[in-house]
């Protein structure tokens, strides 16, 4: 009996065995397996390489920039028009195209370098002429209120007002430039005289239609209405130092290169681009304002 008894319980004993082996062989869960290659070993994952930026494309220079700060040149700034930069040059503005062979005189860049005297000319020279000549006296202005305007016409045409045969302008007056024969603009009285910042010239009054006079012998190179804060206005060149303009005339009687004399109507007084009927009249040396009364004759 007791060796059926140590039987069964050796039988029992194998069976559970048995159950333990096959439960450890077969689990319901699977550990995860990484398939790696024989030898791998675990190294960070490296990072995709950053999109390389393209190269910036070449920035030329601006036409003349190699002439930045040298005597006789002028680097455009914002809100430059190649009128104005003539105009405080004491120069042509086809002349200034000419010489820097401009294709567009209307596109200019800022930071581009423009020539603004003649070539050949030694600009240290040139800059160094006093503005101020000691032959020019500095005389009273009468401007008595309501004195009449002069030579008053009805209104003419350009063809009307310009001469059959124009007479050549001088390019420089016989005795030196300081030397011109200067005449009244207008017969119009004075309503505000020079002042370097606030009225770069004189200015006159008087009525739509009275006109304006060429201060002396020379050529118009400017006859238009593209210089802001002057309205229809009359550029002439009277020498190599001489400038004089003409501004806010309501009708203009010449036209660009036409040479004229001094007296010869050019223009008739308005309000463009002003708010009243008057004259505004600058004379320039050297490009830069000076007071007319120290030009023009007692009257």
């Amino acid at each position: 009996m007791q060796n059926n008894l140590n039987r069964i319980s050796a039988s029992l004993a194998s069976l559970a065995l048995a159950a333990l082996v096959v439960g450890c062989a077969s689990p319901k869960h699977k550990a995860p397996v990484e398939d790696r290659p024989v030898g791998a070993q675990t190294r960070p994952a490296t990072p995709a390489p950053a999109s390389s930026t393209p190269a910036a494309p070449e920035v030329k220079p601006l036409p003349g920039a190699e002439n930045a700060g040298k005597p006789g040149y002028y680097t455009v700034k914002q809100g430059d028009t190649l009128i104005r930069i003539a105009l405080d040059n004491g120069q042509n503005w086809r002349d200034l195209v000419k010489w820097n062979e401009l294709e567009n005189a209307n596109r200019i860049e800022v930071g581009q370098v423009l020539r603004v005297v003649t070539p050949g000319v030694d600009a240290g020279a040139v800059n160094a002429r006093p503005v101020a000549s000691a032959k020019v006296e500095s005389r009273p202005l009468d401007s008595k209120p309501g004195t009449p305007a002069t030579g008053a016409s009805a209104p003419q045409s350009p063809a009307a007002s310009a001469p059959v045969t124009a007479p050549p302008a001088p390019t420089a007056a016989a005795n030196g430039d300081d030397d011109l024969p200067w005449g009244w603009p207008t017969g119009g009285s004075v309503t505000a005289g020079f002042d370097e910042v606030k009225n770069k010239g004189l200015s006159f009054g008087g009525k739509a239609g009275d006109p304006v006079l060429a201060a002396a012998d020379g050529r118009v190179v400017y006859a238009g209405s593209g210089l802001r804060g002057y309205g229809n206005l009359v550029i002439i060149k009277h020498n190599a130092t001489y400038l004089t303009a003409y501004a806010h005339n309501q009708t203009l009687l010449v036209k660009e290169d036409q040479a004229v004399r001094k007296g010869q109507k050019i223009a008739e007084m308005g309000s463009s681009d002003a708010d009243q009927v008057k004259l505004h009249f600058e004379v320039r040396k050297q490009g830069k304002p000076i007071d007319p009364a120290r030009l023009l004759p007692s009257r």
